[in-house]
């Protein structure tokens, strides 16, 4: 399985990776930190670069993929312009988070990890955003909004989406 061959493309953002790897393959254990580079040049770890990653460093694919398989911090998939992360802490639990994220589930046409088609949202939770009296809470990107219910909510994105489409 280790020998199928993925076509690497000679590019801009493999020469930025290799330089970084080449960089730092004399830190102790670079992997996650490589790893986090090529998630930022990349957006996301695709199987190609974990190929290029693991023959960079000289180590199986194998230990790569388990190491950004392992780590709820790498994505394999890519993800959407904006990220809406909804709060499941307790206070959120109690204030009806559970249904604002069945209604954007519907509106979006995804589940929890899941990116639109367009690539504009990608949804996630959390567990405590520490604004626990603006209850039920989400960011969208870095901008916290609370006192939610779904209308608001979807109202929120829909807004958010024609704002982009404006510009």
């Amino acid at each position: 399985m280790e020998s199928k061959q993925i076509h690497i493309p000679d590019n801009a953002e493999y020469r930025e990776l290799k330089l970084f790897i080449e960089a730092n393959s004399s830190t102790p254990g670079p992997l996650i930190q490589v790893l986090h580079r090529a998630q930022k040049i990349f957006g996301y770890l695709p199987m190609e670069v974990q190929h290029f990653v693991a023959r960079e460093l000289g180590v199986p694919h194998s230990q790569v993929y388990g190491v950004v398989t392992f780590y709820n911090f790498f994505r394999t998939e890519p993800i959407g312009d904006h990220i809406v992360n909804i709060c499941l802490g307790t206070a959120c639990h109690v204030k009806g988070a559970s249904e604002i994220l069945k209604a954007l589930e519907k509106e979006l046409g995804i589940r929890v990890g899941g990116t639109t088609k367009d690539r504009f949202y990608t949804l996630s939770t959390a567990r405590c955003f520490g604004a626990c009296g603006l209850a039920p809470v989400m960011m969208v990107d870095d901008e916290v909004y609370g006192r939610l219910n779904p209308q608001k909510t979807i109202q929120i994105l829909k807004d958010l989406r024609t704002a982009q489409t404006v510009k």
